[in-house]
């Protein structure tokens, strides 16, 4: 079958006879030989061929990109064109990108198969807004959790609604703040370790009252033996009414008589101020509280020993445990003024301890936080009206009494009566009236 265009000669691959060159003519793209299909019919004779327009030099040309080359046929790409052939991307051999030294593909290049970068770049201030949308979350949940949980362990014991006769509310908060004797919960092995003894029941060792003031925080402690009258109150169980009879006695007889209930009572009536919380905790709790941060430092001016609360200390800065720390609040038979040196003590160790407690680095520090709220929540016995946030707001009152304006006093002192401490009732009243109006206190007792 002859391919050339009517009007060539028979020669194939001769030439054409006409005196002038021919112009350049497309070689056909030959392929593999497809299975013979049937003959077809063939078409008639077309005319005679159209006149051969004058050849034109050939320039050598790059197809524009995107265009069809000179050697695609029907959406074939030879590769001929490129120098791509038989699979190769770019001309250096088969599977070779680049093809010789210093090339794509060669030994300086990068490899055969080198990655390119796909898809948009990261947008970091999606990822970080997202990363702290999921951190606040994270910390929300856990802030919940742990206030609930907390809020559960809180002994809410105290119902202040039972004191009849209450003083007017003054400018500031006031808290009663009492260290018991109790022993509930202590083993044998740990009454023995603490000196505590096995009374039963329980009394008062220590007894102060916070006022958390914007003119200055104060924290007066009121002695055991202070001499009070126990007035008309209403039993905190049977719901009977007592009538006062003018008896005079030891403040801590009133806790031992009818409990939290009328100890607060007895306070409001021989001092004439209201007292908005009581918060209580036993021997085991306070121990516990300590040995939850580790110890508490503190200086001691001079060094005392005491049989009776195992208290043997020398002068220096020193870290107290919790079996330390209860000798150091206890002690009272090593001093000359027995119940009023203690009352220091206890006031100096526990500014110490909410100094300790009360930072950020054991409120922020879960390790520290939670086994500080589970040693102490457990024992301490609140009123019924007194929430974490007033725990939180006592704990930091605590705090300020040693820094800044605020004040670290005994209740004023006049004399003693059958034993037992008389207080200074013109400076009592001038102390009271401070703290109720919310003045700087100016008062200082013994």
């Amino acid at each position: 079958m002859n391919d050339w265009p009517e009007g060539r000669d028979g020669g194939y691959g001769q030439g054409s006879a006409q005196p002038q060159p021919e112009g350049a003519q497309r070689m056909r793209h030959i392929q593999r030989q497809q299975p013979q299909q049937p003959p077809q019919p063939q078409r008639p004779p077309q005319g005679p061929p159209a006149p051969r327009r004058p050849a034109q030099p050939v320039r050598p040309s790059v197809p524009p990109q995107g265009a069809r080359s000179n050697d695609t046929y029907d959406g074939y790409d030879s590769g001929y064109n490129t120098g791509q052939v038989y699979g190769s991307p770019s001309g250096g051999g088969p599977g070779r990108p680049g093809g010789g030294p210093g090339g794509p593909g060669g030994p300086d290049g990068p490899g055969d198969y080198a990655p390119r970068p796909t898809g948009p770049a990261p947008d970091w201030r999606k990822r970080i807004k997202v990363g702290s949308i999921v951190l606040v979350s994270a910390m929300l949940v856990t802030g919940v959790s742990t206030y609930f949980w907390a809020d559960s362990k809180v002994r809410r014991e105290v119902d202040l609604s039972k004191v009849i006769e209450r003083p007017k509310e003054g400018d500031c908060t006031t808290y009663l703040i009492v260290g018991s004797d109790s022993r509930e919960g202590m083993s044998d092995e740990e009454k023995k370790k603490l000196h505590t003894g096995s009374a039963e029941g329980k009394r008062t060792d220590s007894m102060m009252i916070l006022a958390k003031c914007s003119s200055g925080n104060t924290m007066v402690s009121l002695p055991r033996d202070s001499d009070v009258e126990i007035p008309t109150f209403v039993g905190s169980q049977s719901g009977k009414k007592y009538a006062g009879t003018g008896k005079h006695t030891k403040l801590n007889a009133a806790y031992a008589e009818d409990g939290p209930e009328l100890l607060v009572r007895t306070v409001e009536f021989n001092t004439g101020l209201r007292i908005d919380h009581y918060a209580e905790i036993g021997f085991a709790g306070f121990a516990n509280i300590v040995d939850s941060l580790g110890g508490v430092e503190l200086d001691i001016e001079q060094g005392f020993k005491d049989e009776k609360s195992g208290a043997d200390f020398k002068a220096g800065k020193q870290t107290l445990n919790g079996e330390q720390s209860l000798a150091f609040v206890r002690t009272r038979y090593a001093f000359a003024e027995s119940d009023l040196q203690r009352t220091k003590n206890q006031q100096k160790f526990l500014s110490a301890l909410a100094n300790q407690a009360a930072t950020p680095s054991t409120i922020l520090n879960p390790f520290k936080l939670y086994p500080l709220m589970g040693a102490g929540l457990d024992t301490l016995i609140v009123d019924k009206d007194m929430g974490l946030y007033d725990m939180g707001q006592m704990f930091f009152a605590m705090k300020g009494v040693n820094g800044g304006d605020g004040v670290s006093m005994n209740m004023p002192i006049s004399g003693q009566r059958g034993g037992n401490l008389v207080w200074d009732k013109a400076k009592v009243q001038q102390l009271v009236k401070q703290i109720q109006n919310d003045e700087k206190v100016t008062v200082r007792g013994n």
